[in-house]
């Protein structure tokens, strides 16, 4: 599977939305039968589908030999329209158009219950008791300027302009390589058929974003869960249907559930209000991973050269070789660690201040900490994400090693040293650190004592 596609569906699990009969749900051709041939879920691992390196959530006979449901052929002028509107867009190197229009038809499929007066008035009070708690458990003063509580559908539209600094460095590099790696002669050879590559890269890249949203929209509590805000810090947001999933046959109140998400949502409003140069440093560290994306172009002068243009279905048959598929260079992976530490330093100075906050105040607090941390030791949005987006496949452990590291800085130096890591970026704790946190607590509260740099 490519560094770019989901997660392979498990077409043996009706929970999966990539799974489940074949034209079903949100697969096997899609809500409204849309010309990305698998709607809202279509991805790699579908049903007779092994997705496309380079290309993620390319669908089976995607734009060739489409069928309709139950394998029946789709209307040609139909699907010839749809693929038009597609071919059409202008916008960048991510169809925004079809990323909403995927993610809705994904969140649709799922349910989406609207939120009641009574949803808004509870994630209030959970937010104002929460930044109430918070205060005595960390240094970074309440930040929340509105809390909103939303749909699925509305958390979607509300934080898909805070997704492209995320996806379209990414996005970008990848279609724009594709090109890029032809050489002249070869791509005169091409002529035609490398423009409808490219938009074919962008209209995909718009279905895979498309569908990461929707999944997501069934997960997330709010709109810092992937470790950086998707709205500015101090605009809180709660999705009530999900944080009722989430406390679901644990046997806790609904209403001390929907308090602990609150303490995490609103914690990493204040770290981020308090560190305003976090964000752009996990978005450089993504940017940096994509500007070494690279194509192995002798392959693809060879496949370039080997086309039969009488084919059509021939450039389908290139793009499933994996002819676009990027290769991971040393400087990648290096980006690559130091995103996967900076995410396990917000999750786990986020897991210590909330524990702080309702120590001997949430009876049952230490049972949803577990939750959390079982939930992402299987996934969570985070790690999802930006395995999609980036192949990176973040380690639990990391979080729980960072989670240390700041309960150590704040035996030995108080809330207040602990916090004090988050002034600069140079003060950042790296790997090695979460390897060894005790070290790290020594030579912070002891910096005079360090050993003199190397000359």
């Amino acid at each position: 599977m490519s560094d770019f596609g989901f997660r392979p569906s498990d077409p043996d699990d009706p929970t999966d939305p990539g799974g489940g009969p074949e034209g079903s749900g949100p697969t096997g051709g899609g809500a409204g039968g849309s010309a990305t041939g698998g709607g809202a879920g279509a991805g790699p691992g579908g049903p007779g589908s092994g997705g496309l390196p380079g290309f993620p959530g390319m669908p089976p006979g995607f734009p060739f030999g489409m069928t309709g449901p139950e394998g029946q052929p789709f209307d040609v002028g139909q699907a010839l329209q749809q693929l038009g509107q597609m071919l059409q867009w202008q916008g960048g190197p991510v169809n925004w158009d079809l990323a909403r229009q995927t993610a809705r038809q994904t969140v649709s499929a799922g349910g989406d219950p609207s939120v009641r007066p009574t949803d808004r008035d509870a994630a209030t009070e959970a937010v104002r008791l929460g930044d109430l708690w918070l205060d005595g458990a960390t240094t970074f003063t309440s930040v929340t300027r509105s809390v909103a509580a939303w749909s699925r559908s509305e958390w979607v539209e509300g934080t898909v302009e805070g997704w492209k600094g995320l996806v379209e460095p990414v996005a970008e590099r990848v279609v724009g390589a594709m090109g890029a790696a032809l050489p002249p002669e070869a791509a005169a050879m091409a002529g035609p058929l490398m423009g409808m590559v490219r938009q074919l890269g962008v209209s995909l890249w718009g279905a895979q974003v498309g569908q990461g949203l929707g999944r997501l929209a069934t997960e997330v509590i709010g709109v810092t869960d992937i470790g950086i805000p998707l709205l500015d810090a101090g605009q809180v947001v709660l999705i009530p249907r999900n944080v009722a999933d989430f406390g679901e046959g644990l046997g806790i109140d609904p209403g001390d559930v929907r308090l602990y998400l609150a303490l995490r949502e609103v914690a990493r409003h204040r770290l981020h209000a308090a560190a305003p140069w976090l964000r752009a440093h996990v978005v450089g560290l993504v940017d940096t991973f994509a500007r070494g994306i690279t194509i192995d172009t002798s392959r693809l002068e060879s496949a370039v050269r080997d086309l039969d243009p009488s084919r059509p279905e021939a450039l389908q048959e290139a793009l499933e070789s994996g002819l676009f598929e990027p290769e991971r260079t040393p400087a990648q992976e290096a980006a690559l660690a130091r995103l996967e530490v900076a995410l396990a330093l917000i999750e786990g100075w986020t897991d210590d201040v909330v524990t702080q906050a309702t120590a001997d105040r949430l009876g049952s607090a230490e049972r949803l900490r577990e939750t959390v941390r079982r939930q992402r030791a299987i996934g969570g949005p985070a790690e999802e994400t930006f395995e999609t987006l980036v192949g990176l496949q973040m380690r639990p452990r990391r979080a729980r090693d960072a989670a240390n590291l700041f309960a150590s800085l704040r035996t030995k130096l108080g809330v207040d040293g602990r916090d004090a890591v988050w002034a600069h970026p140079d003060l950042l704790p790296d790997a090695a650190d979460l390897d060894d946190p005790l070290g790290y607590t020594e030579r912070r509260a002891n910096p005079l004592e360090l050993p003199p740099p190397e000359q």
